[in-house]
Parts: structure tokens; sequence; C-alpha cells
């Protein structure tokens, strides 16, 4: 499977895990700050290191969470074509 047969999966590849790490971080942030809603950049009434801290670990786990499927999509499409896709 070439580059460009590829890309499309990892374009759909990209988007759940995009979905899933914005559920995960949100099930994250309300068991470790105890608040419903991450704070946003422009919220006055939240300091540096709350927001700071929530931009670093949403981050962190869209990485992991994307690293993580990409990596799957990459052997599945191994193990179905016998081709690393490039």
């Amino acid at each position: 499977m070439g580059r460009a047969a590829y890309k499309p999966v990892g374009v759909a590849l990209g988007l759940a895990a995009g979905t899933v790490a914005g559920v995960i971080f949100r099930q994250i942030w309300k068991v470790t700050a105890g608040d419903g809603e991450a704070p946003s950049p422009t919220d006055e009434d939240r300091g540096w290191v709350e927001i700071l801290a929530a931009a670093a670990l949403q981050g962190a786990i869209f990485g992991a969470v994307r690293a993580a499927v990409d990596r799957g999509g990459a052997v599945s499409v191994k193990r179905l074509t016998g081709r690393w896709p490039d």
C-alpha cells in the first residue's frame, strides 16, 4: 500500500484520535481538578498555572493517543498487505 493509498486512512485515524483524546482529557480533568470543564486560555477567572497545566495535559494526551492510533493503523496495514505504509 503506497503513501497515497494510506493517506485517507491516516486522516480518518487522525480524526478518530482527536475525538478519543478529547474524551480522555475531559475525564482526566474532571478527576484531577474536580472541575467540570478545563479552563479556556482567555478565562480571566483562572490563573496561569491552571491554564498552562490544562494545556500541557491536553497536549500530552493528544500526542500519546495520536501516536498509538497511528502505530496501530500502520501495524494493521502491515498485517493486511505485508508491507509497512511509507
